[in-house]
């Protein structure tokens, strides 16, 4: 689109600061919408199965998924508080009544220390490689944003999942950050620096064909619906419902993968040591189980949103700065020069 052809910046016409801005604004935005459904979900799943010391659940915050561990103690976790809910708008309504609102956004701020950055790297990394595939591919920039999204998936998954792992294993064996340093050299003398990547191949397995499915039909979709209302640059609104749609279809194509993942990174937690290799019969199992359940559901509901949320708020805030440089360059050319 012509609006995103400028000289001031190498994508929209923003700087990568203001792209790094404009991402965490989303990243922030998304958590504080999806993380309530994923906190009501999990204290249903607690009440029905009570957790038990060392075992783990994943928790996600709308952009990433983390691996939470049961602890014992006198006093209740978040997701141990008592309660007695019938569903989901029932456990919504007696935690607000009962705990307060703000307690449907228990565990937050600890995953936000690994979630934004993760966006910022990732979102902020797709826009500079999608600008200069697009250049770079000729007639065939409309493949851009798919390799483009594939190769930052990569790299924000390759930077955070260390991290990631050694959270996990400081919360499970109850160390503090000060013990940081030996729990990266007892893993780096035990089981090499590869151990500090374990589960980065089912991640991948997962997430890179998603962000591939998703930035493509994405960028596709947005440019449709523009072209169809007649819009020189997307609205909210476009941007929304091309993030929600682009969002289920990639979901819905790697569920299966996530399957894989949320096992490996559930052991992966696990207090004991455990291995992980998956057989073809497993995966097999594994992948039929969850077709032939309702599986799908309850992540096209977190991930639709999510996408939705994310992007429509990213695109906003790029929209902002590319007002905003314009408006600064056209200043500048007014001024007399002395």
């Amino acid at each position: 689109m012509s609006s995103q052809k400028s000289s001031s910046g190498p994508r929209g016409g923003i700087t990568p600061v203001q792209q790094m801005i404009a991402s965490c604004s989303g990243a922030i935005i998304t958590s504080l919408f999806v993380t309530p459904l994923d906190v009501v979900k999990i204290r249903l799943q607690a009440q029905r199965n009570p957790f038990p010391k060392g075992k783990c659940f994943v928790y996600c915050n709308g952009l990433m998924d983390h691996i939470c561990v049961c602890e014992n103690g006198i006093s209740k976790a978040w997701y141990k508080a008592p309660g007695h809910f019938s569903g989901t708008l029932d456990a919504f309504i007696k935690i607000i009544r009962m705990e307060g609102i703000r307690s449907l956004w228990s565990g937050l701020p600890p995953t936000l220390v690994m979630a934004v950055p993760a966006t910022v790297i990732y979102f902020t990394c797709y826009d500079q490689l999608c600008a200069v595939l697009k250049l770079r591919m000729g007639d065939r920039s409309d493949y851009a944003p798919l390799f483009a999204g594939a190769i930052a998936r990569v790299g924000s998954a390759t930077v955070i999942s260390p991290l990631e792992l050694i959270r996990t294993k400081m919360q499970s064996e109850k160390q503090s950050y000060r013990e940081l340093s030996a729990v990266i050299q007892s893993a780096l003398h035990n089981q090499g620096w590869r151990s500090l990547w374990r589960g980065w191949g089912p991640t991948l397995l997962r997430d890179v064909p998603f962000s591939a499915m998703y930035w493509f039909n994405y960028e596709k979709g947005k440019a449709w619906l523009c072209q169809y209302y007649n819009f020189t640059d997307p609205t909210f609104a476009i941007t929304f419902t091309a993030g929600a749609l682009s969002g289920s279809f990639a979901s819905i194509v790697t569920l299966p993968f996530d399957v894989v993942k949320t096992k490996r990174q559930v052991e992966l937690g696990e207090l004991q040591t455990m291995k992980c290799e998956y057989s073809g019969e497993i995966i097999t199992a594994q992948i039929s189980l969850c077709l032939l359940s309702s599986g799908f559901l309850p992540r096209l509901i977190k991930v639709a949103p999510a996408c939705a949320i994310m992007i429509s708020t990213y695109e906003f805030g790029k929209a902002f700065f590319r007002r905003y440089n314009q408006k600064k360059q056209r200043v500048t050319q007014l001024q007399p020069s002395t």
